[in-house]
């Protein structure tokens, strides 16, 4: 099998979401780790960004998109507070093996910013 890198890029930018894929990165720092294999954590910095094992699917985006909007209307203070509450843990785990991770053949690592300013603070540890 042949492996293609998507580049980093911005997945979706909507009205209250915005996504960036950031499995490169992830991945590239899994193999040059000295732990072969194990489990990924991944954080993020920011309490309005969270991280999520998803298929890259503009679609996805756009249901997702909708979905949060009928939850919690754009008009309601905090909004992004009570998003960040209602999709739960800011963090991901993702097992690895010989300094592969170990995803689904369409899957990715994306970081999900509920506000305006999207920030591409994450961090990684291994633990093998």
């Amino acid at each position: 099998m042949t492996s293609v890198e998507v580049p980093y890029s911005i997945a979706a930018a909507l009205p209250s979401l915005s996504v960036m894929d950031i499995t490169n990165d992830v991945s590239r720092e899994v193999a040059a780790a000295e732990v072969a294999s194990g489990i990924a954590y991944l954080h993020t910095a920011s309490e309005l960004s969270l991280v999520r094992v998803q298929e890259r699917e503009t679609g996805f985006f756009e249901d997702l998109e909708s979905l949060l909007e009928r939850v919690v209307p754009a008009t309601l203070r905090s909004r992004e507070r009570l998003l960040a509450f209602l999709l739960g843990p800011r963090c991901e785990q993702i097992p690895f093996t010989d300094g592969e991770l170990l995803l689904g053949q369409w899957q990715r690592i994306l970081l999900f910013s509920l506000d305006a300013q999207h920030r591409p603070d994450w961090s990684l540890t291994l633990l093998g």
